[in-house]
């Protein structure tokens, strides 16, 4: 039966790449197809498969519609004032042309720690996509490592949720993990980020161009750089004050007013008026032009948000019809060591899951009652091995693929060549130190 449900899988996925690449289906269509297949090839019952896609759908745009929508209103607003520019050009002075890719990694590096990876798109590829009109360079040398930075970090940096369960559920100390994780991350970041970057750039040439901030003229007067740069910092700072609060002494209601303006919604939303005032009104656009602006930006989102909600229902078709549990069963009765076991069990989930949370959270609830009575084991390692197998292979059923796709505007085809061995790298790099590292500590 799991050999069964893992080769009804592995045809869903074809579906969707076949009718995204061949058929010439919108990806929401190949999607939800997919999921209906893989549903009745499954065995689920008829009243499940309609209440499963729903609530697949529901968790993740619930959580990504706002987001989305006001992260491309703030790109947006960016883009046409010229702010993006002008830290683009700030970039390109200070690193130079040739240190760009570096640039771009710690920008994603530092901005992931706060946030989660579905917002840092959301920030930094407008930003991307301004140094790419301003430099005409392979936009592949300038996003990916940015988005290496930012996945590595939400993969395996605590206080990403996937990182806390983990440690919560292995009972692993939190100062440790946070340590050794950043000493991993980093090097899978380098050679998955600036380094890949730079040789697939040379090999692949993306045929579009990203669409979903495409701009108008820019204004004839730019706003300042540090205007520029306090907007696309807002929300970090924000979410960065939300995060620290607990710990400071403050009273209860300052806490819970800091942690309320720090959520991801509520901080973009504070920066989108923010930059409707500082990048808009003050550099003369009237309000009309402004929702002009707003209503220009948000009509290409609604094709990215159906293909999100598509893929968070595929997820949840896969996770319904057993095929996680299937996946688990299998990983449990080959005899390994906890380390490696965690890494194949996370990365097996989340091929078939697509979400690098869920693999991360079920690995480490699998992999868990193996450890409690063994000796020797290094809990840290442990969490940060789960961490890095839940990276691995991330393809349509993922939303982060799709993002990456829409924002950078390349082609189902591209993306696998670039987003998804990116991914890979950074997943067998960081098991790999993790491998390294265990040799000599125990």
């Amino acid at each position: 039966m799991n050999m069964y449900l893992l080769m009804v899988t592995f045809l869903a996925i074809v579906i969707v790449i076949l009718g995204v690449a061949w058929w010439r289906w919108h990806a929401f269509i190949s999607l939800t197809v997919a999921s209906l297949f893989l549903a009745l090839m499954s065995g689920l019952s008829m009243d499940k498969i309609v209440s499963s896609y729903e609530t697949g759908v529901g968790s993740v745009l619930g959580h990504l519609v706002g987001i989305l929508a006001l992260g491309t209103i703030l790109g947006k607003m960016m883009s046409d004032s010229g702010a993006g520019t002008q830290v683009a050009n700030f970039f390109i002075r200070v690193f130079g042309e040739k240190r760009l890719p570096w640039a771009m990694l710690l920008s994603g590096f530092i901005i992931g720690i706060p946030v989660f990876f579905d917002v840092g798109v959301v920030m930094l590829l407008p930003l991307v996509i301004s140094i790419y009109k301003t430099t005409r360079k392979n936009i592949l040398l300038i996003g990916l490592p940015v988005i290496a930075g930012l996945s590595i970090v939400h993969g395996l940096v605590p206080p990403h949720p996937g990182a806390m369960t983990a440690i919560g559920i292995y009972k692993a100390d939190l100062g440790k993990v946070l340590i050794y994780s950043l000493i991993i991350a980093v090097p899978a970041a380098i050679i998955a980020g600036p380094l890949f970057a730079k040789w697939v750039s040379k090999r692949v040439t993306p045929e579009g161009e990203p669409t979903l901030l495409s701009s108008g003229p820019e204004a004839q007067t730019l706003p300042g750089t540090g205007i520029s740069f306090f907007i696309i910092l807002l929300p970090v700072f924000l979410m960065v004050l939300s995060v620290a609060a607990p710990y400071m002494p403050l009273p209860a209601g300052m806490v819970k007013f800091l942690s309320f303006i720090g959520n991801s919604v509520i901080a973009l939303l504070i920066s989108v008026f923010a930059a409707f005032y500082f990048l808009g009104i003050r550099q003369g656009m009237n309000k009309n032009f402004i929702y002009k602006l707003t209503e220009e930006c948000l009509l290409p989102v609604g094709s990215i948000i159906l293909i999100i909600g598509a893929g968070g229902g595929f997820k949840q078709i896969l996770v319904a019809s057993g095929v996680g549990t299937a996946i688990a069963q299998m990983s449990e009765q080959i005899s390994l060591s906890p380390i490696v076991l965690a890494f194949i069990v996370a990365g097996l989930i989340r091929i078939a899951t697509g979400s690098a949370t869920v693999a991360l959270t079920t690995a480490a609830g699998i992999v868990s009652p193996i450890v409690e009575h063994m000796t020797g084991v290094n809990l840290e390692l442990l969490v940060i091995a789960t961490g890095a197998g839940s990276l691995m292979f991330s393809h349509v059923n993922d939303a982060g693929f799709w993002m990456v796709k829409e924002y950078m505007g390349l082609s189902v085809k591209e993306t696998f060549k670039t987003w998804t061995v990116l991914e890979t790298m950074l997943s067998f790099i960081a098991f790999g130190t993790v491998m390294l590292i265990d040799l000599f500590v125990k």
